[in-house]
């Protein structure tokens, strides 16, 4: 007859003392019905002589989402163990469960299985599950806030752990934000029906904490306007302060102590440092800093001695290093100076020359007094030439269009500046995220070196399209489409229409305009950078089509705000333009300038319509240009520069045609504009430098002269500047042949200087200017710099004029703006740009008194 035996055994009395006291109450351990020869009490509690046993079952029961398997896995037993009962290896068993942090509770039940033979079996609780989170105490945004910055993934196991992180991570995002005495309490409430539980994230953050006061003592040296200035995140409360509250936050405050002591070093106080500071919490929610300063002796450079350097002479390398005898002791600057300055610093001069291993540590020798003696030891290395090139992430650029832009190729010695300028060409050719083109030179051990570049595509096609109804023109609308990198090779394999073919960098530009049947313009572009696949010859054909018809009827002034079907046009202007340009990279006096030439036709036909208010009414002209541009661009960045410059000087010329032919002042309009002559002198440069941090400040200028080939030829009404505004072409601006230059806070086309200072005609504004200047001062700082959408604000100063003749010239005499705006660069659009500009100066006619103005533009900079 079997005996049916439920034990609690003792030898686990040694398991709950080795146990931790917070889970010793959630285990319990048995031993289970035997189904064999039965046991007393005395054969398994005999503490005296414990006994082995052979485990030939295993098993978990209890478990509702946990695999079984895995969790006796955990147990550290398998069946043919044998182990000691009483004895350890059944309670590190359980033990090693509980500590998981998978389980509730654990319960152990042993099976008789014959004679030195037992079977375990498992009953476990499993923990419940995350179902839902809700945070009480806080706003919507901020609650959305907080489940990114917690990111709770429901589903999982809530353990203590999970709890007590979330309660930390809760805290410390207020605790960012200046709550200092944020308190955070955390309930959780399961379902046993379906094991989960919803956890309540209940939160009191009180008020923030703000800083009434910073002191300083030990400050002797350095001015306490500095000290406090480089304090950037802990500044006292005052009225008025609004860029940069007053809030304490312990991280900024412990950064911004480092950064104070970096500024010290920075001036040769090498010893400076911060010997305690105190937080003095006040009764009315604030707290004064106490901060003794130790600022130390102000150091200099006596001796910079350098060893291990057997292919430059010392002499070379101090004057790549730049410090002289006197120079103040600078730790960071002297960083920056031995490798922080491609292609100017220590570090260039060796690895320029393929000394991939070189290594300088400079080491301070001697301390005598303020003075301090310096030995660079430098470790030379062998050359390295590089083995090959690996490309990872072009999916949609082949290969060649990215190797082609690659300055360090299989065969050469390796370059460190070579490598910084292979990084800005990729971030320059619009394919790939700038912000994640990596860089990874991988050692060989023959003594080369393959060099590793990870890019990442991002959209570069642009689509325009805006529309809507004009009233009395009809149908306004815009759709112009931009493949940047597009294949022509590739058009016969429609397997590589993605939805174009797309790969190999080539650039094909389709817009239309049309506002109505009065204005509409179409145009063609294709450009081949790289023309016969070896060298950066850019090859563009262009080709366009406008035109302008006007419907108004001078003996019925009401005409034009009348419907236009089944009308016929009062007057008509048609422009055909092709234009083939070829440029190409220079390498003297550096191979950022390259040099373009092109030559362009235009056909004007004036039908009935005075557009240069002339009196050339009726009549076709022909614009015969050379145009050639040389131009240098080295910014780092096309969407947000940070550094670099470029700059643009072009000169159109067309025949002169007044040297062969005699112009007299009764010759008719047609007659005289049937060959347009002009010469014409462009000038844009552009300079970008960070400030601090992201900060970017950028300063432009531009230029613009138009002038005749002899005194005896007026200068024609073609090709003149129009200035002010957004810079935007309107209607009919395009066929009117003219340069759009935008000036912030002031009307379209309205800065205009006339001869003798009359006050301008309309007439005579729109008819432009033969010369502009333009300067502008930006800072610009990013928003975002994701490649989906590039978002930066700036604030501006802008001052500019547009004369009518060189008479009237004046680059003092400008018109002055100031004010702020955004721009959002994306892939798809453009350049997206709104302006609020506050012109300054008076316009006669037009502007009586300083006023502002909103400006936006899109798919162009502003020039």
């Amino acid at each position: 007859m079997k005996h049916r035996i439920k034990l609690v055994l003792g030898a686990f009395l040694l398991l709950t003392s080795l146990y931790p006291a917070t889970l010793r109450a959630q285990v319990r351990v048995g031993v289970g019905r035997g189904t064999e020869t039965p046991l007393s009490n005395d054969e398994l509690l005999n503490y005296a002589n414990p006994k082995d046993y052979e485990i030939t079952g295993l098993t978990m029961t209890g478990t509702r989402y946990l695999d079984p398997n895995s969790l006796v896995s955990l147990s550290g037993l398998k069946v043919g163990d044998k182990i000691r009962i009483p004895g350890e290896a059944v309670g590190s068993a359980v033990r090693k469960l509980m500590e998981s942090g998978l389980l509730d509770n654990v319960e152990l039940f042993a099976n008789h299985a014959g004679e030195g033979k037992v079977t375990l079996m498992f009953r476990a609780q499993e923990r419940p599950r995350l179902y839902r989170v809700t945070f009480l105490g806080v706003k919507k945004g901020e609650q959305d806030q907080l489940k990114d910055k917690v990111k709770l993934n429901l589903g999982k196991i809530v353990s203590n752990t999970i709890t007590k992180n979330t309660q930390m991570a809760v805290r410390k995002f207020f605790v960012d934000k200046g709550y200092l005495n944020t308190k955070v309490k955390i309930t959780t409430i399961p379902d046993s029906a379906r094991n989960n539980a919803t956890m309540r994230v209940l939160v009191d953050k009180g008020q923030k904490v703000k800083i009434a006061k910073i002191s300083f003592e030990g400050r002797d040296e350095v001015e306490e306007s500095a000290v406090r200035m480089k304090l950037k995140s802990t500044k006292e409360k005052r009225f008025g302060r609004l860029f940069s509250p007053s809030k304490f936050v312990p991280k900024k405050y412990e950064e911004d102590k480092q950064k104070l002591i970096e500024y010290y070093n920075k001036l040769g106080y090498r010893d400076a440092a911060i010997e305690h500071d105190t937080i003095i919490h006040n009764s009315n929610n604030t707290i004064s800093i106490n901060m003794t300063l130790n600022e130390g002796h102000k150091y200099y450079y006596r001796n910079v001695d350098f060893s291990g350097n057997y292919l430059y002479p010392a002499t070379r390398l101090r004057d790549v290093l730049g410090i002289q005898k006197g120079d103040v002791y600078n730790p960071e600057d002297l960083e920056k100076k031995l490798n922080g300055n491609p292609g100017q610093d220590l570090s260039s001069l060796y690895m320029d020359d393929g000394y991939l291993y070189y290594n300088a540590q400079p080491i301070e020798k001697s301390i005598d007094g303020d003075s301090i003696d310096l030995e660079i030891r430098i470790f030379e290395g062998k050359q390295a030439s590089i083995n090959r090139i690996i490309l990872n992430g072009n999916t949609k650029t082949s290969d060649h269009v990215v190797m082609r832009s690659i300055r360090t190729l299989p065969g050469q010695k390796f370059s460190k500046t070579n490598l910084i300028r292979t990084q800005r060409e990729l971030a320059t050719l619009g394919y790939f995220d700038p912000e994640k083109i990596g860089i990874n030179p991988i050692p060989q051990n023959d003594g080369t070196v393959d060099v590793e570049y990870t890019v990442e595509e991002k959209p570069s096609d642009q689509i325009e399209l805006s529309g809507g109804w004009g009233g009395y023109v009809g149908f306004v609308g815009t759709l112009g489409l931009t493949f940047n990198n597009f294949s022509a090779r590739n058009i016969p394999n429609f397997s590589a229409w993605r939805p174009l073919p797309a790969g190999d960098g080539q650039r094909v530009q389709l817009r239309f305009q049309a506002n109505g049947s009065q204005y509409q313009v179409y145009s063609l572009s294709f450009t081949e950078p790289w023309l016969g696949g070896r060298k950066p010859n850019a090859l563009s054909v262009s080709a366009s089509h406008t035109v302008y018809r006007t419907f108004y009827d001078p003996t019925n002034p009401l005409s034009i705000y009348q419907s236009l079907k089944g009308r016929k046009p009062t007057g008509s202007y048609t422009n055909t333009a092709i234009t083939v340009g070829l440029g190409r990279q220079l390498k003297v006096p550096d191979d950022f300038f390259t040099l373009s030439n092109s030559l362009s036709y235009q056909r004007y036909d004036l039908n009935n319509l005075d557009l240069f208010y002339i009196g050339y009414s009726n009549g076709i002209s022909n614009n015969f240009t050379f145009n050639t541009t040389l131009s240098r661009n080295s910014i780092d960045n096309p969407q947000f520069p940070r550094s670099g410059s470029s700059f643009t000087l072009s000169g159109s010329f067309t025949p002169p045609y007044s040297a062969f032919r005699t112009v007299t002042t009764t010759e008719k309009p047609e007659d005289r504009y049937k060959f347009v002559e002009y010469h014409k002198w462009m000038f844009d440069a552009s300079w970008f430098q960070t400030v601090f941090g992201k900060l970017v400040l950028n300063a432009r200028a531009h230029m613009g002269f138009l002038g005749s080939y002899n005194k005896r030829t007026a200068i024609g009404p073609f090709e003149r500047f129009v200035l002010g505004g957004s810079g935007l072409a309107g209607q009919g601006q395009f066929a009117l042949a003219q340069d759009i230059i935008g000036l912030r806070g002031y009307d379209d086309r309205s800065v205009y200087t006339a001869d003798y200072d009359r006050v301008p005609t309309t007439n005579a504004r729109s008819q432009g200017g033969v010369v502009y200047n333009k300067f502008v001062t930006e800072l610009r700082y990013p928003i975002s710099l994701n490649p989906s959408a590039t978002i930066f604000v700036l604030t501006f100063l802008e001052a500019g004029n547009n004369w009518a003749s060189y008479k009237q010239y004046n680059p003092f005499d400008l018109k002055r703006s100031v004010g702020f705006g955004a721009r959002i660069f994306m892939p798809a659009f453009g350049l997206i740009g709104i302006d609020y500009g506050y012109g300054f100066d008076k316009i006669p006619g037009i502007k009586d008194k300083a006023s502002g103005q909103f400006h936006f533009t899109i798919g162009q900079q502003f020039r």
